[in-house]
């Protein structure tokens, strides 16, 4: 067995492909004909949206839309060498600021930011080991 994907669900599949790209420089792999769900090259894995209405529609006794203010129970993390330039490219494509980049006492760069749909994302140099 190997993790696949995440699945993030969104108000506009489409909106939040394109956001990602200008924020963090991630390519489409896919976008469905019906606009309600498509894929993010990340690797060997993929960052999936998936539309609320497809979630409704796929699980309707368990999807439960996030609350008014958006904002999601997990975070999703991003890691690169280069946190300022990340966090800055994120910021001037819309990405809302939560934490500036700050160093961690073991050694770690991150920084957080929420995109449009609220779901919070970690910019982070890589954990050394």
């Amino acid at each position: 067995m190997r993790f696949g994907y995440t699945i993030l669900y969104v108000r506009d599949v489409a909106a939040s492909l394109a956001f990602y790209a200008r924020a963090f420089g991630l390519e489409r792999r896919l976008l469905h004909e019906s606009g309600s769900y498509g894929e993010l090259e990340t690797g060997q894995t993929a960052l999936a949206f998936a539309s609320h209405e497809l979630a409704s529609a796929n699980l309707p006794d368990a999807y439960k839309p996030p609350d008014r203010d958006g904002a999601t129970a997990f975070e999703v993390c991003l890691v690169t060498d280069e946190v300022d330039g990340a966090f800055e490219r994120a910021l001037q494509a819309g990405a809302t600021p939560v934490s500036h980049p700050h160093q961690k006492p073991w050694g770690q760069q991150v920084a957080y930011v929420r995109d449009p749909d609220g779901v919070l994302i970690e910019l982070a140099t890589p954990v050394a080991s």
